[in-house]
């Protein structure tokens, strides 16, 4: 047989791989959550379930905004926060929520962090508090690392000197640090 007919054959399907994994990855990844929703709400069509959950979130979103329901609510969130274990559970998920997607954003202070001095170590992360005072750590900031291919990360604390705020837009090093490195600016370009 023909190698060089072979080897064609072989990046073309490389070629092929490249162009057809991630989509029907996303694809397949979409559909699975589309099921997931359409479960819970008991539909059997695909989609409307998510049109559900879309049309429901920002009808409480528009209720959350009017002064009756604004305060039934605090008093409820006022409940709630005197659960022991309830209150802990709530108020993280609600300081999380309010990190994406809040007036009080916290994934916009991307910066690059000092590991190891003399092996020139580093990592990248987001400042998530300014001032650690409260604790008893003044000149101290509380730093997140994002994990690769992964939804969780560690919380650091370090001294301010030992970052350096990095000058690229947030989503872009967050889509860096998720990816592992493969995703950025640069990569986007090739």
């Amino acid at each position: 047989m023909n190698k060089p007919f072979f080897r064609t054959l072989l990046v073309h399907f490389m070629r092929g791989l490249v162009l057809v994994v991630p989509s029907a990855l996303t694809l397949y990844t979409i559909l699975l959550a589309l099921n997931f929703i359409d479960g819970m709400v008991g539909v059997r069509f695909p989609g409307v379930g998510l049109a559900l959950l879309l049309v429901s979130i920002t009808l409480f979103g528009y209720l959350g905004s009017t002064l009756l329901v604004r305060s039934v609510l605090d008093f409820a969130e006022g409940r709630i926060t005197k659960l022991p274990f309830v209150s802990t559970l709530y108020s993280s998920f609600k300081e999380l929520t309010s990190a994406f997607v809040g007036k009080k954003k916290k994934f916009d202070k991307p910066v690059l962090v000092i590991m190891n001095k003399e092996a020139r170590l580093h990592k990248i992360g987001f400042v998530t508090q300014q001032d650690l005072k409260y604790m008893n750590l003044p000149g101290s900031i509380a730093v997140y690392l994002p994990q690769s291919y992964n939804f969780s990360g560690e919380v650091v604390i370090l001294p301010r000197e030992a970052v350096t705020p990095l000058n690229v837009p947030s989503t872009d090093i967050m889509k860096f640090l998720v990816s592992g490195g493969v995703t950025g600016p640069q990569a986007a370009e090739e």
